[in-house]
């Protein structure tokens, strides 16, 4: 039969329960191969490789857990196999000490129902660019320098680290915005490539881990396999991620992801097929989606998973958007209270 491949999270109490031994047996049961990591957020990933009967048993073994574990939720997400693992081990992300360290604080916050304080995923809408090139006297379009620059990204990274933020999404080109002229359009792609370019070394050396999110179908193809590349040469990174949006639509997100559910053949579409079947499938929901230039709505970024995130809006126009202003945002968000609904 032809080997296939699970991805699995797991959440819940999950760490330091001796929740991936628990894995690690069961997947030694059934001649599952692959590894299981603890992330920093709380949540157990888990990464199998076998027949698929196989894997759907050593799935249904993860609904329980050992004795002490709280299992709350898993999703799962089938694929092709393209990198074959040997045997099945649990992997750490940082060193032994480190790990356990990490682990027990996770199990603390979850028998004390400690909430995280700062946000683990921001997402930005770098809006007002243009209106800030007007302002100096440039053509409005040379705004977006600020959005492709690897200098200022990177003050803004180096900021956001220092509270523990492991995600960072850019939407730096949505669906509509095709609707611009030629001339800036062109202007935006040549930025990308050259962006592209430049960060996959700066992304290489500090060891963050590159996404792209959005259609491929219609971008130039030089700024599509730029992207390929970078995702390439990044894809074992776990240190922090960065991820853009570039000809994305939270609308066409969602078409997208249901035409692939639709195609692979559920019949009965539940909430955790449409999350594994969107773009961010791989990453948790944003905390804290930030928009500058005094604009008051979100236009569509990440609507099925923005459900619970905090918003914080700004009057400062992107390119003046600095570490000082994120951090701003990251300290209010701090000080409101997320009650999820409860």
């Amino acid at each position: 039969m032809k080997m296939q491949e699970l991805k699995i999270e797991v959440f819940g109490r999950v760490q330091g329960v001796r929740f991936r031994h628990f894995v690690k047996e069961s997947a030694d049961r059934f001649g599952i191969k692959g590894y299981v990591l603890n992330k920093e957020d709380g949540r157990v990933l888990v990464v199998g490789q076998g027949e698929r009967e196989n894997l759907e048993l050593f799935l249904n073994s993860m609904q329980r857990g050992p004795l002490f574990a709280r299992v709350e939720g898993i999703s799962y997400f089938w694929k092709d196999v393209e990198k074959e693992y040997g045997n099945f081990i649990i992997a750490l992300d940082k060193g032994m000490l480190e790990d356990q360290k990490l682990s027990f604080i996770n199990l603390g916050k979850k028998v004390f129902g400690i909430k995280q304080r700062f946000p683990l995923h921001i997402a930005i809408i770098p809006d007002g660019n243009r209106r800030w090139a007007k302002e100096k006297g440039l053509k409005s379009f040379e705004g977006h320098k600020s959005v492709a620059s690897v200098e200022n990204i990177d003050r803004l990274f180096k900021a956001a680290r220092k509270y523990g933020v492991n995600y960072f999404t850019f939407w730096a080109f949505s669906t509509e915005n095709w609707n611009r002229s030629k001339e800036e359009l062109d202007y935006l792609f040549d930025l990308l490539l050259k962006f592209s370019k430049e960060f996959r070394d700066y992304a290489v050396e500090n060891k963050i881990r590159f996404r792209h999110f959005g259609r491929k179908d219609r971008l130039p193809k030089e700024v599509v396999k730029e992207f390929e590349k970078t995702e390439k040469a990044t894809k074992d990174f776990r240190d922090f991620h960065f991820q853009i949006c570039m000809d994305y639509g939270g609308r066409d997100e969602i078409t997208r992801a249901v035409n692939k559910i639709l195609k692979s053949g559920i019949n009965e579409i539940k909430e955790g097929d449409v999350k594994n079947y969107l773009d961010t499938a791989e990453i948790p929901d944003p905390d804290l989606i930030i928009r500058t230039s005094g604009e008051r709505r979100l236009s569509g970024l990440m609507p099925f998973q923005s459900t619970y995130a905090e918003l914080y809006f700004t009057d400062v126009y992107f390119p003046d958007f600095g570490p000082e202003e994120l951090n701003e945002a990251i300290e209010e968000y701090a000080r409101r209270a997320r009650r999820f609904g409860k």
